[in-house]
């Protein structure tokens, strides 16, 4: 199985110059955890990711405001990302020497073509490899360092 068969496709994106209200906002109405932030061009290059967990640690508990811009508080490129044709091995692999919930997937150009998240993973895996998701779940979520 590859990457490209259990990525959610063209997910909603940001720019760096968008608000963190609106990434929020966006995360809210979809019912995501992460939304990519892309250029500006409108060719979908990553720049980057914010997450949940980058609104509330870097923004809201440091006392910054709704209208801070994403490109403040996002985590950067280079991020851990994997390709269409990756096989799901590597991308459990990656997600797991990573310590990532959520990798992006790009062409070889770095343009984002969708997102593969643990959710992703169990449902699409999962009824056919249950193991690979138990110890992708178990590792991510006990920070338990990966043997290589």
């Amino acid at each position: 199985m590859l990457a490209r068969e259990i990525m959610s496709y063209t997910p909603l994106t940001v720019t760096r110059t968008d608000t963190m209200r609106r990434a929020a906002e966006l995360m809210r109405n979809v019912n995501v955890g992460a939304v990519p932030v892309v250029d500006e061009s409108g060719k979908r290059l990553l720049q980057g990711l914010i997450t949940d967990r980058d609104i509330v640690i870097r923004c809201v508990a440091n006392g910054h405001e709704p209208w801070c811009l994403v490109g403040a508080h996002m985590t950067a490129v280079p991020l851990t990302t994997v390709g269409p044709d990756d096989d799901v091995s590597i991308v459990i692999a990656t997600m797991e020497l990573s310590q990532v919930r959520r990798v992006p997937v790009v062409d070889s150009d770095g343009v984002l073509l969708g997102i593969i998240s643990q959710a992703d993973v169990a449902t699409k895996v999962g009824p056919n490899e249950p193991e690979k998701v138990e110890e992708l779940l178990e590792r991510i979520s006990s920070n338990q360092p990966v043997a290589v």
